[in-house]
């Protein structure tokens, strides 16, 4: 008997990056505003403790994402730069198709910040050409 594919493996991994993913936006966008990103600005923004920040800076910083001393505010690494730009690329065509398809606003920011995760790029692909041909 053939060994039955895991259909739940891809979304295991991709909850497994979505923090990362949603941390690193969050940075992109803070220093897009202000010229530095602390634990409180995070903390703030993602309506979490200071300690849950801390801990989420700690992991993102091992995995090459951020740069950051103690006590000190945070950066992007080349790598966590482009890991916001695929985000919030996947994220505004997203928001851009479900709005093109009737979806009211305010679901579509909140569905689209939820599918940016999980999508596959295939169906991004699909979305893309979609919107370009109408």
């Amino acid at each position: 008997m053939a060994p039955r594919s895991n259909t739940f493996a891809k979304t295991r991994q991709d909850h497994a990056t979505e923090t990362a993913e949603d941390y690193v936006e969050a940075i992109s966008e803070i220093l897009s505003d202000q010229s530095t990103c602390r634990v409180k600005d995070l903390a703030e923004k993602m309506g979490v403790s200071h300690v849950t920040v801390t801990r989420i800076l700690q992991r993102l910083r091992t995995e090459g994402l951020i740069e950051k001393a103690p006590y000190g505010p945070c950066t992007l690494t080349d790598q966590g730069k482009a890991m916001a730009r695929r985000s919030r690329s996947r994220h505004q065509l997203l928001l851009d198709f479900l709005l093109h398809i009737g979806v009211t606003p305010a679901n579509a920011a909140r569905d689209a910040e939820g599918m940016e995760h999980h999508v596959s790029d295939a169906t991004l692909a699909a979305m893309r050409t979609l919107l370009r041909n109408q």
